[in-house]
C-alpha cells in the first residue's frame, strides 16, 4: 500500500512539473480572483515591506494590514507617521512579502490612494481589532488606502514569475 501512495506521488509530481495543461490549469485557478491570492499571501506572511520614496531617497517599513472592502485591497496606517506623508507626496508603492514555509515571494507595484470614509475605515479596524487601542475611526490619524493599478508578481525559486493585475 505505501508503495502505491508512494508511486501517485511521484505521477502527481511528474505531472506538475512537467505538463503544461496541468500548470496552466492550477495557474487559471489561482488568477479567478487575483486580489483575494494576493490579500491571503500577505496576510498567511503576517507581515509584509512597504517601499516609499522620500525625496531621492527610499524608504522601506514592515506592514501588517491587508483587506478586501468594496472591491478594492486596502492597507492601514497612521496620517502623522512619515509614510503616510511620503505616500502623500508620492503614492507610487512597492510591495515585497516572502513566505518562508513555501520560498514564495510576492512584489506589489501600486498606486495608493487614500479613503477618508468612516465606512473604510471601521471595516479596517474590525479586520484588525489589536489596532483599536492606537486608532479610531473617529480621530484624526487614522489612514485607510487601497491599492489601484496594482501589478503583483509571484515568484518562487522553482518556476516561472506569474503576474496578475488588479
Amino acid at each position: 500500500m505505501k508503495k502505491c501512495k508512494s508511486i501517485l506521488t511521484l505521477c502527481a509530481i511528474f505531472l506538475f512539473a512537467f505538463c503544461p495543461t496541468v500548470q496552466a490549469q492550477t495557474n487559471e485557478q489561482k488568477e479567478e480572483n487575483p486580489m483575494k491570492e494576493v490579500c491571503n499571501f500577505l496576510k498567511h506572511c503576517g507581515a509584509y515591506y512597504l517601499a516609499t520614496v522620500e525625496d531621492d531617497q527610499p524608504r522601506v517599513r514592515p506592514f501588517g494590514t491587508a483587506a478586501i472592502f468594496e472591491n478594492h485591497l486596502y492597507i492601514q496606517t497612521g496620517k502623522r507617521k512619515n509614510v503616510a506623508k511620503q505616500m502623500q507626496m508620492n503614492p507610487k508603492i512597492e510591495i515585497c512579502a516572502y513566505d518562508a514555509a513555501t520560498g514564495e515571494w510576492l512584489r506589489i507595484a501600486a498606486t495608493v490612494v487614500p479613503d477618508e470614509r468612516r465606512e473604510a475605515k471601521v471595516f479596517m479596524l474590525e479586520e484588525y481589532p489589536m489596532l483599536k487601542s492606537m486608532y479610531s475611526p473617529d480621530d484624526d490619524n487614522t489612514l485607510v488606502l487601497y491599492l489601484k493599478d496594482a501589478t503583483a508578481t509571484f515568484y518562487s525559486f522553482s518556476g516561472a514569475p506569474r503576474e496578475v493585475k488588479f
